[in-house]
C-alpha cells in the first residue's frame, strides 16, 4: 500500500506536463496580501513618524519658550503644522499634558484618551497642565486614522474603536526652561 502511494507520489512530482496555474493560485493571494499588508503598515508607520516629529517640534517651541504662552490650542496647531501629510490632524488629535514630580513619578493614565467618532461629543476635559520653569511635564498625542483596508490583512489586527478608527500614540517628557 505505501509503495503503491510513493509511486503515485513520486509520478505526480516528476510530472512536467501542464501549466504553472496551481502554483499561481496558491502563491499569489499569499504574495498580494503581503503587499497590502505592507502597504497599510507603511502608512501607519509614516503616520506615527511625522506625529513624533510633529510633537517632538512643538514641545521644543514649549519647552524652550520661544513662541507664545503654551496653551492648548497653540499646541495642537504647533504639532499639526510640524506633522505634515497627517490628514486632518487638528480635528482628529487630541493633547494630554501634565506636571511630574521626578521624585514619585506620576505618569499619565494606561489608557490614552483619544477622541471618538462613534460617542456623542464630550464637553472639553482639560488633562492639560503649562507647566512652570524647571517642572518636569509629560505629554501625549493621541491621533485617531481610517486603516486603509480595516476589515482584512492588517487592518483587522488593529485595536479600533467602534467606529472603525485606528489610533496612534506618542508621547514625551520635557523639562521647562526658565525664563
Amino acid at each position: 500500500m505505501i509503495s503503491k502511494f510513493k509511486t503515485a507520489f513520486r509520478r505526480l512530482i516528476n510530472d512536467e506536463s501542464g501549466s504553472a496555474t496551481v502554483e499561481f493560485v496558491l502563491v499569489f493571494p499569499l504574495y498580494l496580501s503581503f503587499m497590502l499588508m505592507s502597504i497599510e503598515l507603511g502608512f501607519v508607520t509614516m503616520r506615527h513618524t511625522l506625529l513624533e516629529r510633529g510633537l517632538d517640534m512643538a514641545v521644543r517651541e514649549v519647552r524652550l519658550g520661544t513662541g507664545t504662552a503654551p496653551g492648548h490650542d497653540a499646541i495642537k496647531d504647533l504639532v499639526c503644522d510640524n506633522a505634515i501629510m497627517v490628514l486632518n490632524c487638528k480635528e482628529k488629535l487630541k493633547l494630554e499634558m501634565r506636571p511630574a514630580n521626578i521624585f514619585a513619578l506620576n505618569t499619565l493614565d494606561t489608557t490614552p484618551d483619544c477622541t471618538d467618532k462613534a460617542e456623542t461629543a464630550k464637553p472639553v476635559v482639560y488633562k492639560f497642565f503649562p507647566g512652570v520653569a524647571n517642572q518636569l511635564m509629560l505629554m501625549r498625542a493621541c491621533y485617531k486614522y481610517e486603516p486603509f483596508f480595516p476589515k482584512q490583512f492588517l487592518g483587522s489586527a488593529l485595536d479600533k474603536d467602534p467606529s472603525g478608527e485606528a489610533k496612534i500614540v506618542s508621547m514625551t517628557a520635557f523639562v521647562q526652561e526658565p525664563n
